[in-house]
């Protein structure tokens, strides 16, 4: 990676090492049932979240429904994870936007301690290559803070581009969502070969196999924001090639879990938080425009939640 400093260079293997031993955990931010920011819920629930070993948090992604957060709730937000990580483990934080904005978030982020930050697919607009290659390379120049980019949606790089991007000094990694693996392939082998890359396809353990084959065993994991036994064990198990456990694991919870979220748009972040609320994680609900989930498919997640839970050993409220 061109340019990067030494900084850089530690929160990179900081990642490395961290994607190596656990999930990478995306939390669900907490808000009160009249839609405001609960911030001491969100402190009880992520205290939790990193009670179970992730191997680096990313605190308002997607998963922390990042787009509907003000400058001051996404201080909060970012401030108390790095405060409960105190060190232990990497924390990402999620910006976005148009790259004006970015570097707002971005330098928010930075004075709030994060290590990292996730470039959050832009708003809207499709681009051009060159566009998408200065939107990265304007964010970086507005922050010392270390990104990933993330293409999914809108964001789609060439080979070509993403060496472009690899050498904009501070950028370290790639996150994943488009699936494409010939794509993904090409990508791998043409950026430098300390470059990040995870697997960041929503309900990403229902291709984390296929994403090693092409060199990238990182992946980041929703299920983690409200069932880490599930998470944990289905790492564990890929990890020591228990293909009997994953196969067990995708058929009994994965798969079933990712039918019910294709039923209505939305669902990738209201199901899992449905879930964290059916086992009393103090999260509350969606913001608009996401809708919580209709009592048929809440029935239904139920369902799904206490199986996969009993795959593990587990149960969805412990006595």
């Amino acid at each position: 990676m061109a340019g990067i400093s030494t900084e850089a260079a530690q929160v990179a293997q900081r990642l490395r090492d961290g994607m190596a031993g656990g999930v990478l955990s995306f939390p669900l931010t907490s808000f009160r049932e009249d839609g405001g920011l609960d911030p001491d819920a969100y402190r009880a629930y992520l205290a939790d979240r990193l009670a179970t070993a992730p191997g680096a948090v990313f605190p308002s992604c997607g998963t922390g429904e990042f787009f509907s957060l003000d400058e001051d709730e996404y201080r909060t937000v970012v401030r108390t994870a790095v405060e409960l990580a105190d060190g232990r483990v990497p924390v990402v934080a999620g910006i976005g936007y148009g790259w004006a904005q970015a570097v707002r978030f971005a330098r928010i982020a930075e004075d709030a301690g994060a290590d990292a930050a996730l470039v959050l697919p832009h708003y809207l607009v499709s681009a051009p290559q060159d566009g998408l290659v200065e939107q990265l390379r304007r964010i970086a120049g507005g922050t010392r803070l270390p990104l990933i980019a993330y293409q999914r949606g809108p964001v789609a790089f060439t080979a070509a581009s993403l060496r472009r991007v690899a050498g904009i000094p501070g950028v370290i990694g790639l996150k994943d969502g488009h699936s494409d693996l010939d794509r993904l392939q090409r990508l791998t082998l043409a950026a430098p070969e300390d470059f990040l890359f995870f697997n960041g396809a929503a309900t990403a353990e229902i291709q984390a196999r296929a994403y090693a084959t092409v060199g990238v065993p990182a992946y980041s994991s929703a299920v983690h924001a409200f069932a880490p036994e599930i998470a944990n064990a289905f790492f564990t198990a890929l990890g020591d090639g228990d293909h009997g456990t994953v196969d067990k694991l995708l058929r009994g919870f994965y798969v079933p879990l990712v039918e019910l979220r294709d039923r209505v748009p939305g669902y990738a972040v209201s199901l899992v938080k449905a879930a964290a609320r059916l086992r009393g994680l103090p999260v509350g609900p969606v913001r608009a425009p996401l809708t919580d989930p209709a009592p048929a498919d809440l029935s239904a997640l139920e369902k799904v939640l206490d199986h996969g839970l009993s795959l593990v050993g587990a149960v969805r409220r412990p006595a």
